[in-house]
């Protein structure tokens, strides 16, 4: 009787472990290459191509992540886009329709990168997702410059 006890909490805690790995990496297009924008309002950003979905928390249709434990995350941003006179490159992270970060940057010629992130404590349920800032515009290809990412550092 001990040991089925023992083998039962053993089970438990194997449960509680995988329940708590969480880790998703993406990047905006799955294939080709092309900007995605601009618009006159802040629109969602998909990001479809998935590297890594530990725990089946982001969505690639909806580019939703939603935290499945309560938790520390880290949430980074890294956005590429081609140099404008009137068009900047910039997206915006946001939890539950709150502003978080912004990653922004206007250059008038050649290619620019821009990122930010943030750690942020999720409730179970929590939604966090990126947006297209408005007039902005983000660059993509099969070299994955865009990307959307984020890791569960410790639960709570």
């Amino acid at each position: 009787m001990n040991l089925n006890l023992t083998v039962s909490q053993v089970e438990e805690l194997r449960r509680e472990r995988e329940e708590r790995r969480v880790s998703f990496s993406a990047s905006l297009l799955a294939s080709g290459a092309g900007d995605t924008g601009p618009f006159s309002v802040a629109t969602p950003v998909v990001y479809r191509h998935v590297f890594t979905n530990v725990g089946n928390a982001y969505n690639p249709n909806t580019g939703v992540f939603t935290a499945p434990v309560r938790g520390v995350y880290h949430l980074v941003l890294f956005v590429a886009g081609s140099g404008h006179a009137s068009t900047r490159t910039g997206v915006s992270l946001h939890k539950n329709g709150e502003h978080v970060v912004l990653a922004y940057g206007h250059h008038t010629s050649g290619y620019e990168k821009v990122s930010n992130g943030a750690s942020l404590l999720l409730e179970v349920g929590d939604v966090v997702y990126v947006k297209l800032w408005p007039n902005s515009w983000v660059h993509d290809s099969q070299n994955h410059h865009t990307t959307f990412s984020g890791h569960l550092l410790f639960p709570m």
